[in-house]
């Protein structure tokens, strides 16, 4: 199995096309305004429109109001929408589309009962932010409290880079692999050599 990669946190124009001729599988757009990596609609419309075929578009959001999700699916052709704070199933399903939940690894709660609530979610993003707490934060969780049992496609998050991401891929075949501040210059702002290196290191260990 291939391990997809996605890069999170595009602001630029020019950093999207970059992860796209490194050969990443999706991007993420923040829509969080605390975040560095916050975009506005207008920009994820005009970074949108210059990507090339066959890469997923993904919105990120925490705790939104519905309307700025909607505005988001309205302006732009969205693949796949990423919840990554406590909205509820309903929420999510509401809009229509696939969706990706985000799960903290950072707390003391059980992950799968956490995850179990959004059994419609087309996957599990696993973080290492804790419950209630936003992720991005470039840490890295306990590798070895990833479940076994969630029975959905998983993408690994939280403090990955080029030096460690090849042994995460190896040891635990996840679905993907999601990178943000691992592959950036300054925060917002990415370095096309780190994601190149980044998707080489995935490449390197594919089985």
């Amino acid at each position: 199995m291939r391990t997809r990669v996605k890069i999170c946190g595009l602001t630029t124009i020019k950093d999207a096309l970059a992860a796209s001729r490194c050969g990443a599988d999706a991007i993420g757009l923040v829509f969080y305004e605390r975040s560095p990596r916050s975009v506005d609609v207008e920009t994820a419309q005009a970074i949108v429109a210059q990507l090339p075929p066959f890469v997923t578009v993904v919105p990120l959001f925490l705790n939104p109001d519905a309307a700025l999700v909607q505005r988001v699916l309205d302006a732009m052709p969205v693949d796949l929408l990423q919840f990554h704070g406590d909205e509820s199933p309903d929420f999510c399903l509401q809009f229509g589309r696939r969706y990706l939940k985000a799960v903290p690894m950072g707390g003391e709660g059980d992950p799968v009962v956490y995850a179990r609530a959004h059994s419609q979610a087309a996957g599990f993003l696993l973080d290492s932010h804790a419950p209630g707490e936003r992720g991005g934060l470039g840490k890295v969780f306990d590798w070895e409290a990833i479940p076994t049992t969630l029975h959905k496609p998983v993408v690994l998050a939280g403090g990955l880079n080029p030096d460690n991401v090849a042994d995460a891929v190896a040891r635990f075949h996840p679905w993907g692999v999601d990178v943000s501040s691992g592959v950036e210059a300054s925060p917002g702002r990415k370095d096309a050599d780190r994601i190149a290196h980044f998707i080489s290191e995935v490449d390197r260990v594919q089985f």
